[in-house]
């Protein structure tokens, strides 16, 4: 009996190394191919718009921070979610401090690939399965164009993330299950609509907040855009299928400019943030992402 219990503590113990393995083998962290920004060269006015478009400035700049053209992206506002507080790192290119010190293939694989110049994975309050999505070229634009901005010395804060959600190394397992290449919105597009899909899908991020997750986290992409609770756990992030979002494309175009609703209301909140950012953007991308959105699958 005593030989049984210990070839079967053996097999436990056996079974449960190459358990770990494999598992350590399937969280390595996946890195940009070399290739990925061979023979490019950035553009910092090119990167203006597609630093617009992504958003940084929303998230990196310091609480309370008045809206600039030359914003500091020190960062240390704080995102609450079930998992946790994230706190936004500091981007400038200072040297000891922010990304100054990084090369440009570091942060474009950081932004891309979630994977920091040590090779630990990122917690996916950075976005960067959709901004996987992206050219290369738009991602160096935007290095270039960050690069340009003025830098700070502020240390970036820890996230408060407790045990499990603290091993980074298994936020590569959650890649696996998560991550996705592939369009959410495909078939026939016109070259306007497919525009939208790369702003909405790709650079702006916007189903990451629009679409609800599921228990680990990850999108519900079956549900793509419509509507999803607040991860502060106050309010609800609204429908903007044409399910939920009725306006024309007029409309929609309209308030990304200025804000207002056709009803004269007017975009507060994380949104306010929204509209300072896609106010930037040429007015033909605002009648793309305006195009798209009425393509999207409805959800009521």
């Amino acid at each position: 009996m005593r030989a049984v219990i210990r070839g079967l503590t053996r097999f436990v113990i056996v079974l449960g190394l190459i358990g770990a393995a494999v598992a350590w083998f399937l969280s390595a962290p996946e890195r940009l191919p070399a290739a990925a920004l061979a023979g490019l060269t950035g553009d910092a006015t090119r990167g203006a718009t597609v630093f617009a478009a992504a958003g940084c400035a929303s998230c990196h700049t310091a609480p309370e921070s008045a809206a600039t053209e030359a914003p500091v992206l020190s960062g240390g506002k704080r995102f609450v979610s079930e998992f946790g507080t994230f706190i936004a790192p500091n981007i400038t290119n200072d040297q000891s401090q922010g990304v100054g010190g990084w090369t440009d293939a570091q942060i474009v694989e950081a932004v891309m690939r979630g994977v920091s110049p040590r090779g630990a994975h990122y917690y996916p309050a950075l976005p960067y399965d959709a901004y996987a999505k992206a050219e290369p070229q738009d991602m160096l634009d935007m290095v270039v164009y960050l690069r340009s901005l003025p830098t700070s010395d502020i240390a970036s804060q820890p996230h408060e993330v407790g045990f499990p959600f603290s091993i980074r190394r298994a936020v590569g397992l959650w890649k696996l299950l998560f991550n996705s290449d592939d369009w959410v919105v495909a078939g026939d597009l016109t070259p306007e609509q497919t525009r939208g899909r790369y702003l909405v899908e790709a650079l702006g991020h916007c189903g990451e907040c629009h679409t609800p997750r599921n228990a680990l986290g990850g999108l519900v992409r079956a549900n793509w855009l419509g509507g999803a609770p607040s991860p502060s756990g106050e309010g609800r992030i609204p429908n903007i299928t044409p399910g939920g979002l009725t306006w024309s494309e007029a409309e929609i175009a309209q308030y990304l400019f200025s804000g207002l609703t056709p009803d004269f209301d007017s975009a507060g909140g994380v949104m306010a943030a929204v509209v300072r950012n896609t106010a930037q953007l040429p007015e033909t991308d605002r009648a793309a992402i305006a195009a798209y959105l009425k393509v999207v699958p409805t959800r009521e």
